[in-house]
Parts: structure tokens; sequence; C-alpha cells
């Protein structure tokens, strides 16, 4: 996730899902439905039956991780390769590069087996679609505590508050696997993809393209203070936010419908 578009994609993807999921929350519990994820109609038969029984959350996760992908290696200078073999030596290169790919790949696969699992079954697994998500966010959060030891200042803050996010998402999406049809496991896992997402935008910003046009400086202990601060802020704004949508939720499923 390194240059302004490898925090700002990730963040989008991360907010939209948090939305899709809060959207889907209100709505199971409004309609009574035993499940976040209720089950679909049994395929029909025809060309295009198949088709039309994919699971598009999964395929736009895949895509996105192809396009991350292809953001990372385009910004790689030179040859990208893991080990360098000059004057007989032996050093890794690129790990940043390498952190990020190996965290593309994990939602990658996390995609191919939301995909798997609505065509497996005529009804979706759903323990199957939790236990890849569970997967790939164990595999995200030791990637970035690693992430940061060679980071100071605004960005080491950031971050930090950023895998306190992520840690807290790791723990409700691993919850979900033993209480998959409790609406409170739902409501805190969009909170935190929101959160995520959200404050993923927030660091492109802040430490590549700041909007008042000054550079966050690292030995100012005033800017280190205030990104805690736009934290909390964001905590606030994904709480009204989901407030929101669950008034309109409210009004479209119990008036409009």
């Amino acid at each position: 996730m390194g240059g302004f578009e490898g925090h700002l994609f990730p963040g989008l993807c991360f907010f939209f899902y948090g939305l899709y999921h809060a959207q889907m929350s209100f709505k199971a519990s409004m309609c009574n439905c035993p499940a976040q994820y209720p089950p679909t109609r049994p395929w029909s038969k025809g060309r295009w039956a198949k088709l039309r029984q994919i699971y598009y959350v999964g395929l736009l996760k895949m895509l996105g991780a192809c396009i991350l992908v292809a953001q990372e290696l385009h910004s790689i200078p030179g040859q990208f390769v893991l080990i360098t073999k000059l004057y007989h030596q032996r050093n890794f290169l690129y790990h940043k590069q390498w952190q990020h790919l190996t965290l593309y790949l994990s939602f990658f696969l996390s995609g191919c087996v939301d995909v798997l699992s609505q065509n497996l079954l005529p009804w979706r697994c759903a323990p199957l679609e939790q236990g890849g998500q569970a997967l790939t966010l164990c595999v995200c959060l030791p990637l970035m505590v690693s992430h940061i030891q060679d980071t100071e200042g605004v960005e080491r803050q950031g971050h930090i508050l950023l895998i306190q996010a992520i840690f807290l998402l790791t723990v409700v999406v691993i919850a979900e696997l033993w209480a998959p049809d409790l609406p409170q496991i739902w409501v805190m896992k969009a909170f935190f993809n929101m959160l995520v997402g959200s404050w993923l935008m927030h660091l492109g910003f802040m430490l590549f393209r700041p909007i008042s046009g000054y550079k966050w400086m690292d030995d100012d202990n005033n800017d280190i203070l205030f990104v805690t601060i736009f934290f909390s802020w964001h905590v606030i704004f994904i709480a009204v936010l989901m407030i929101w949508i669950y008034g309109v939720s409210f009004v479209w499923y119990c008036y409009i419908c």
C-alpha cells in the first residue's frame, strides 16, 4: 500500500465493503432473516443460469486485488526480485512491496473462496466465506505490524491506529465463525470495515497529498497528537453514518417495501 493510490484504492474497497455489510445487516434484522447471508434461489436451467448465481462481491475482491497488484508492480523501479546476488551477497529486496503483494494475494484468495462457496452449493456456504475472511485478516495483521518497523513520527502513529482497527476487525470476524447469526457481530463487522477504509484513505491524503498543502512534520508533537484526534473523529463519523444507514433502512423496509 505504498504511495497515495496504494492507500486510496484499498481504503475505498474496505469502505464500500463495510457499506454493503451495513445494509445487509440492517435488512436482515428488520426482515427477521435467520442469517446475514440469506439463501439464494436454486440453480435454474438455461445457458446463463450459473452465471446469474455468481457472488459478485467475491468477483470484485478478485478484480480489486489484481488492480492493486498491477499498480504495485508498476511503481517498482528496475527489476523486481526477491534476493540480490550483487557482489556475492544475499540481501532481500523490496520488503514493503512483497508485503503489499502478500496482502493482495490473500484478498484475492478470499474472493476466490467467496465465489466458490456460492457456486458449490445451491445455498451460499456462509462459514466458508467467513473462514476465508478471517484467514485473510490473520495474514494482514502481522504484516501490518512488521510494516511500521522502519517508520516514525506521523506515519508510524497513523499506522499504529490502523493496526488497532484491523485487530478489532479480526476479532469480530473470528467471533462471527462461532456466532454467525448475531446481529451485533454483523453491525461491528460493518463498522470496523468502514473505519479501516476511511482511515486508510485519510492516511493517503495525510502522508502524500495533504489537503492544506503543507506537509505533516514528524518532529512536531502537535502533528502527531492530531493524528489520534483525527482518528477519533473517524470513529464518530462512522458511528453517525451507521445510524443514518439504519434510519434509511428502517424507513425503506418498514414503510416503503
